[in-house]
């Protein structure tokens, strides 16, 4: 392992799901200092204001702000209220700075202005190398309607479905029950259940708060499944089974709101069925480093794939470093394994 590379994680932002990414990304600084590298843990747009130099040598806490995450999506018109220039520069002061002085950026934003490929496509022009994978794949993984276009050109099963714009008139009809989906949201945020025609226009008229284009796509009733891969290859299967109701934001992110056994209850046989298209999933999409599927399974044992997450949560409750820790990889163990892709791309 190298020592004290310098390390900058990038976390928070004004996606909706800023609360996660804060509390990954004080997950994995906390990972970083304990493996013995030089790290700071930046808020993307908020920056630091203070004096820089040697900020890398000094001892300081840099969680010592970071709060839980709040059951209800976070309040991102305060957020953007603090940057009166951030119309201007997403950037907060001194973030491209200290970046472009760190050895590497570890990407521990999750959702719009993070995952979604703009702030890699500036760090490429920039020469900063960062984790997880490229921009033109991030692009391409967090637009769930490209998404689907790409699965079903590679015959990767995944609920039917039918993308629909803001305004426009649809063509066709999903069988209720259905899953209203923003396209490029995370985390669950903007998905709604309909299993009536009120429902239905309640869902469609929550997902297009978030986006100008939505999912409609068949409601699959099974049980829920998630594989990460790392570097082309599966991890062990998790399985998550929410206590009420479906996977949402709360669910995935209150600790005891849902079970997750992994490895998972299933056959041999399933299992080496769902990490082959998890595999197949991370070819297509032309994805780096690492990533993390979600499935389906229906009563018939079979296999749907959702989407693909190109940086996923690493959180207390997230199911990346719960597969890892099934073979055995430690949190900081994992948190290394990433970093260092970060110089072989």
């Amino acid at each position: 392992m190298v020592k004290e590379m310098k390390v900058v994680v990038l976390a928070g932002g004004t996606s909706t799901e800023r609360d996660v990414s804060l509390i990954s990304g004080s997950g994995i600084y906390k990972a970083l200092k304990k493996n013995g590298h030089q790290a700071i843990l930046l808020d993307v747009y908020l920056g630091y204001e203070g004096d820089t130099e040697g900020i890398f040598e000094r001892e300081y806490d840099w969680t010592e702000n970071i709060g839980a995450i709040s059951e209800e999506n976070p309040d991102i018109e305060q957020i953007k209220a603090m940057r009166p220039d951030g119309d201007k520069n997403f950037f907060g002061p001194n973030v491209l700075a200290l970046c472009s002085e760190a050895d590497a950026v570890f990407m521990a934003l999750h959702g719009a202005n993070g995952e979604d490929g703009k702030i890699q496509a500036c760090f490429e022009l920039m020469g900063i190398p960062y984790t997880g994978t490229d921009f033109v794949s991030a692009a391409m993984a967090m637009d769930k309607a490209i998404t689907k276009d790409i699965f079903k050109a590679y015959n990767i099963p995944t609920p039917a479905g039918i993308r629909l714009k803001k305004g426009e008139k649809e063509s066709e009809k999903v069988p209720f029950p259905c899953i209203v989906k923003a396209c490029c949201g995370g985390s669950s945020v903007g998905v709604c259940l309909a299993k009536d025609e009120k429902e239905y226009e309640a869902a469609k008229e929550e997902a297009f708060r978030y986006d100008n284009e939505v999912v409609i796509e068949q409601f699959i009733t099974g049980r829920e499944f998630s594989v990460g891969v790392m570097d082309g290859e599966a991890l062990p299967v998790i399985e998550i089974a929410p206590k009420q109701g479906f996977y949402d934001y709360k669910n995935k992110y209150q600790a005891g709101s849902a079970v997750e056994t992994c490895p998972a209850e299933i056959s041999t046989e399933q299992t080496k069925r769902m990490q082959s298209i998890a595999e197949q999933v991370f070819a297509a999409l032309r994805l780096k480093n690492y990533a993390r599927m979600d499935f389906m399974m229906d009563k018939e044992g079979n296999m749907y794939c959702l989407e693909a997450n190109t940086l996923p949560g690493m959180t207390p409750t997230s199911l990346l470093p719960q597969e890892a820790a099934a073979i055995g990889i430690s949190y900081e163990q994992l948190c290394e394994k990433i970093l260092m892709k970060a110089f072989a791309r």
